[in-house]
């Protein structure tokens, strides 16, 4: 049987219908590019045919390139080509638009001569978020329909926009009724035909006047807001430099600007981010196994988290009902709830019907645990004590019906010693949420022992429908994410000990890119947090452990961070975002006396260096010891939990890119002054002794 093209054309009277099917996404594969090419010629040879429609089968327009061919040789014909094709046609070209236009697809679209599109419809050019710019026309052509200032935000941000946006801006020519794309174009054809309308080529307008001004507005305001980045400043000067130029130089511009983006590390770590992130639901050990029956959640704990996490359910449309110890807190924890919806409705990601509908019809908060007796799922989201944990589990034991699933949101607890309260371990996993839950997208999915695989597909389903990027982890203190953030927590504490302050680490860290610093983080977050757990393991600490006393002498100052005014940082109304506190160096200084410290100077190349070595380190060691399953999955956590800038890929990539054997070298150096702390991961020592990287040695036994 032959191949089906994924491409068709077929003519209606004086209409040409040219049809692509190439599902799920319609992606601009090879054949596609072909398939549009022969299309278009054919249309130019059908003397019946006056105008043509392009629309596509299934969910959406075109969404993008084929991300199967990343990474490959381009085959001909490439997508400029096509597009240049596509708006030299001496007959009309309506685009029809539908689903998400997104990437080639949209410049396939400007290619077009007239663009139509249905309700619903959502258009951008993502493309800087992999490190690239619009290299088929997007940032010559866009500027001609929408103006600079226009282009210069969606090409340089990335960004999506509405149908009803779009039309404002003049990007498409009519919003249908219609919501069937091809019936859209096909009467958009007709009222062409009947005003007599011929070719309407971008390539042939005018280029917008730049406005120096606001060019340079944009620039300052992108070198704030995409700090680090190569590719949307790039973008920025491509648009400006080819408008300045003929249309057929422009475009030359622009594909050489996108030929050296394809080369910059930044293109090949946000490539991977991309790639990381679909790779981090594929489970070898969960092909052919059925999620169970998820329809209705409980949650046990009203606090933020608990809020977050029932928020987060009820956007997916699950049923939830929020258990909390008597009626008022209850009371407390829905009216938390209906405020997190509330500010869903006002940044557009809810409408105000579906917020009444989920809190009247899909949500209850409760003083029993009671109603969880038919429940599918439930998440324990209570104080982070493992003997109140325990307790929880018990309960639910005798109350949740056989088959349900026993979730513990835990951040560092055993979920082995959680699920041995249960006659059920089978049924128990941890889902570790980050917050604000209802916001953050990662979800740490913690496997036990004795943890059945249909629970874990189940996790992984339930990831899915909240929108949330699922990550398997194996039972450690603290998992992936905060078992890495402690070490390199302590790196830096390490640091300020010996002569560093908060406030240069906090630099230093952000310079390399993260959006704030570990002390910054910790003011947020409160310094209160892990406090008495510090306490209880004084006593057993080994005597060769560096403590860094300090944080605890903030916390018995009363000085917990945002919430009381003052911890590392001063924070008031002249300051809301904080200024270091000139009594600060003070305390440190008595520190460093008590301890017989010596306080020495550091760069911010040595901060981020050492800060980086403790990372990269003790995500060799996860990996080693089948924690996590793939470097790429260790990467994700830090991306999507711990802000790692995106454009540097992850803390496994990074190094890879770097160069084990360095970073090696550097541990063995910090190790001469302090060897209980700085001991190689012997995974990090036999890859640096072979030449190879984490990404070939992916250990957990559900690598892909």
């Amino acid at each position: 049987m032959a191949e089906q093209t994924p491409v068709t054309y077929r003519r209606e009277g004086e209409i040409a219908f040219i049809e692509v099917d190439n599902p799920p996404v319609n992606a601009l594969s090879a054949a596609v590019r072909q398939g549009l090419a022969e299309a278009i010629d054919r249309l130019s040879q059908d003397p019946e045919a006056r105008i043509a429609v392009l629309f596509c089968a299934g969910r959406t327009f075109i969404a993008g390139a084929d991300i199967s061919e990343f990474g490959k040789p381009p085959v001909p014909p490439g997508l400029p080509d096509v597009v240049a094709a596509i708006e030299a046609s001496d007959k009309p070209v309506v685009a029809a638009l539908h689903g998400t236009v997104l990437g080639g697809g949209l410049e396939v679209a400007l290619g077009a001569h007239y663009r139509v599109a249905v309700p619903g419809t959502r258009m951008g050019l993502p493309e800087v978020t992999l490190g690239l710019l619009p290299g088929a026309g997007g940032t010559q052509r866009l500027p001609r329909v929408v103006g600079v200032e226009a282009a210069i935000e969606l090409v340089t941000s990335g960004r999506q926009i509405g149908a009803d946006r779009a039309l404002e801006l003049g990007l498409i020519d009519t919003l249908a009724d219609e919501t069937a794309p091809v019936k859209a174009g096909a009467a958009e054809a007709r009222r062409l035909l009947d005003q007599g309308a011929g070719p309407r080529r971008l390539a042939d307008a005018d280029a917008p006047t730049v406005d120096a001004a606001a060019v340079e507005e944009a620039r300052r305001k992108l070198a704030k807001s995409a700090r680090g980045q190569v590719a949307p400043m790039r973008a920025l000067d491509t648009i400006v430099e080819g408008l300045a130029l003929p249309f057929a130089e422009g475009m030359a511009l622009e594909r050489r600007a996108f030929t050296e983006l394809m080369q910059t590390p930044e293109r090949a770590a946000l490539i991977h981010a991309f790639f990381a992130e679909r790779r981090a639901a594929q489970q070898d050990d969960l092909k052919g196994v059925s999620p169970r029956r998820l329809d209705r959640v409980g949650i046990i704990g009203g606090g933020t988290m608990g809020q977050g996490i029932a928020a987060a359910a009820l956007s997916a449309g699950l049923d939830v009902t929020l258990v909390e110890r008597d009626a008022a807190s209850a009371d407390k924890a829905a009216a938390g709830i209906g405020r997190m919806l509330d500010g869903a409705v006002k940044r557009g990601k809810l409408a105000a019907e579906a917020r009444e509908r989920m809190l009247s019809q899909a949500f209850r908060a409760v003083a029993s645990y009671d109603p969880l007796a038919q429940v599918d799922l439930v998440i324990e989201a209570v104080f982070e004590d493992l003997d109140v944990k325990r307790e929880v589990f018990r309960t639910l034991d005798g109350i949740c019906r056989p088959g349900a699933v026993l979730a513990t949101n835990t951040s560092y607890l055993d979920v082995n010693l959680i699920a041995q309260a249960t006659a059920r371990p089978q049924d128990v996993i941890g889902l570790h949420f980050f917050s604000p839950a209802n916001v953050m997208r990662l979800l740490e999915i913690v496997v036990a022992d004795d943890t059945a695989p249909d629970v874990v597909a189940t996790a992984f389903a339930l990831a899915k429908r909240m929108g949330k990027i699922g990550v398997r982890s194996g039972v450690c203190d603290g998992f992936i994410g905060n078992r890495m953030m402690l070490a390199y927590r302590t790196a830096a504490d390490h640091m300020v000990l010996d002569g560093a302050s908060p406030y240069q680490v906090d630099q230093a860290i952000v310079g390399f890119g993260f959006p704030m610093g570990p002390y910054q983080v910790g003011d947020l977050a409160g310094l209160d947090i892990g406090y008495a757990t510090r306490q209880r393991k004084a006593p057993t600490r080994d005597p060769r452990e560096r403590v860094p006393v300090f944080a605890d002498r903030l916390v018995e100052a009363g000085r917990l961070g945002r919430k009381t005014g003052r911890g590392y940082y001063t924070y008031d109304d002249q300051s809301p975002q904080g200024r270091p506190d000139p009594e600060m160096e003070a305390t440190l200084d008595d520190i460093r006396r008590e301890q017989g410290i010596t306080p020495r100077s550091f760069t911010p190349e040595e901060i981020q260096t050492r800060y980086m070595a403790a990372m990269v380190n003790e995500g060799a060691r996860i990996l080693d010891e089948g924690i996590a399953a793939r470097a790429s999955d260790i990467d994700v956590v830090l991306l999507h939990g711990y802000g790692f800038p995106r454009w540097k890929g992850g803390p496994m990539h990074w190094a890879d890119a770097q160069g084990l054997d360095p970073i090696r070298a550097d541990i063995a150096r910090f190790a001469a002054e302090d060897p209980y702390f700085w001991q190689i991961s012997p995974l990090l020592d036999r890859l640096a002794d072979q030449g190879g990287t984490f990404a070939d040695a992916n250990t957990g036994k559900d690598a892909t």
